[in-house]
């Protein structure tokens, strides 16, 4: 078994001046910085709980993580498969659950992905690649919900 480790660094950038004194008294805003990475990304908490709308969420980010691994090993399984992939954009959703408590957890994501492959007769080993990847998918392993996944195939051929 080979092993990989991660790395990122968040910092929290909320601090008004009197730190958590009470629970309104301080934004949810952070940065998470990669070493080597091109540029950060700005994060907040989800608006419901008091987060800045035009940063990214953990919510979302997790989303997104699942959503573009799916996308590179679904990309990996057509090349290996001899089927070209002209584009792939995936608009992907999430439900998360709100306990009682307050905490909560994510219910099940759906990837709807929209592809244009090059040739026609290769749509149906388009859409069962589909499911080779969302067990190949790092993340999607490691989820406790379901993945779902409803993709639009259509061919450069029918254009």
């Amino acid at each position: 078994m080979k092993l990989h480790n991660y790395e990122i660094k968040v910092e929290w950038t909320g601090s008004l001046g009197k730190g958590t004194l009470d629970y309104r008294a301080f934004t949810r805003d952070h940065v998470i910085f990669g070493e080597n990475k091109s540029s950060p990304i700005d994060g907040s908490s989800d608006p419901s709980f008091l987060g800045d709308k035009i940063r990214y969420n953990p919510e979302e980010l997790l989303l997104s993580s699942i959503s573009s691994c799916h996308m590179l090993w679904y990309l990996h399984l057509c090349a290996v498969n001899n089927i070209v992939v002209v584009s792939y954009i995936d608009k992907a959703t999430g439900t998360m659950e709100e306990l009682k408590n307050g905490s909560g957890r994510f219910k099940k994501v759906i990837l709807n992905p929209e592809i244009t492959i090059a040739k026609m007769s290769n749509i149906k080993r388009a859409h069962e690649l589909h499911v080779e990847a969302n067990k190949m998918c790092f993340i999607a392993n490691s989820c406790n919900f379901p993945i779902a996944h409803q993709a639009l195939i259509a061919s450069q051929e029918n254009e």
